[in-house]
């Protein structure tokens, strides 16, 4: 596989992964739909940050060591899904029916970035993804630790597009959304998707 069709063929798979994931996706649009754009973009920033970690630890080895040794696997899935447990119980039992912004307040200007960071740093799922799929688009020949760097800045940049569409199509519709009826149902709705989540990742296996 020459140089160009590793980058075609992976960038068109990552495009498909970006737009069938469904935890990122979940977490942008219901932000955006109820903080507003600039706080949906900074968890966007946050997974892509968890993206970048992954690969690190892919490129270091560490995500092999994880793939064949089922306790190290285990412990980091036990985590991700008790992280999405908590989040989704917090939104199931105490839905709120109208957000403030903060943005005067510095200490609340990462707390979306770091929701989005840990829920890609704490699904195994991620770094098994990049351990067994990253290695088929490097080419023969090329060092695998620069290859997985770019790999997955090709992924963080088709992530980052595909969430700026998401934060602009909620653009419109906010003053609805924003609504403390429809505040209430899109976080009990998004705690929901966040224990389905929670249980699919606690029931997987590698």
């Amino acid at each position: 596989m020459s140089v160009t069709d590793s980058l075609l063929a992976f960038s068109l798979a990552a495009l498909l992964l970006t737009m069938t994931h469904g935890l990122d996706t979940a977490l942008i649009l219901r932000t955006a739909c109820a903080e507003g754009g600039k706080k949906a973009f900074q968890a966007a920033l946050g997974i892509d940050t968890g993206c970048f970690i992954w690969g690190g630890l892919v490129a270091l080895g560490l995500g092999a060591l994880m793939a064949v040794s089922e306790l190290a696997y285990t412990l980091l899935k036990i985590c991700g899904a008790a992280y999405l447990c908590w989040l989704g119980l917090q939104l199931l039992m105490r839905p709120r029916s109208s957000f403030s912004h903060g943005d005067d307040n510095p200490s609340s200007n990462g707390h979306w970035f770091i929701r989005g960071m840990l829920g890609n740093v704490l699904n195994p799922k991620i770094g098994i993804f990049y351990v067994s799929f990253l290695p088929q688009f490097i080419p023969a020949g090329h060092s695998p630790l620069i290859w997985t760097f770019i790999l997955v800045s090709i992924h963080v940049a088709i992530g980052t597009i595909w969430s700026v569409i998401l934060i602009l199509s909620t653009h419109y519709a906010s003053a609805i959304l924003k609504k403390s009826s429809v505040v209430r149902v899109m976080d009990r709705v998004t705690g929901g998707l966040f224990l389905c989540f929670a249980a699919k990742l606690a029931l997987s296996s590698r």
